[in-house]
């Protein structure tokens, strides 16, 4: 009688560790390309890309300016 209950378990084990296996590959994505869209998506959303490159340029054309400025002093 317990060789039924071991046997009724192990089918059970089995029949979970199947399904958890089948969901464990799941991926939201259909290919590469969706994924990295969404990474970027995700990135930007975050901020990473946008305002250090343009408080990069403001800072290098205040200081062009600066140095054409200085440069310009001696002429007058």
């Amino acid at each position: 009688m317990w060789h039924l209950r071991r046997l009724a378990a192990d089918f059970q084990t089995l029949e979970l560790t199947a399904r958890e296996a089948g969901s464990a590959w799941a991926c939201v994505f259909a290919s590469s390309a969706e994924y990295e869209a969404a990474t970027i998506q995700a990135k930007r959303a975050a901020g990473i890309y946008g305002p250090k490159r343009l408080r990069r340029q403001i800072f290098l054309m205040l200081a062009a300016a600066g140095l054409f400025g200085i440069c310009l002093i001696p002429l007058f």
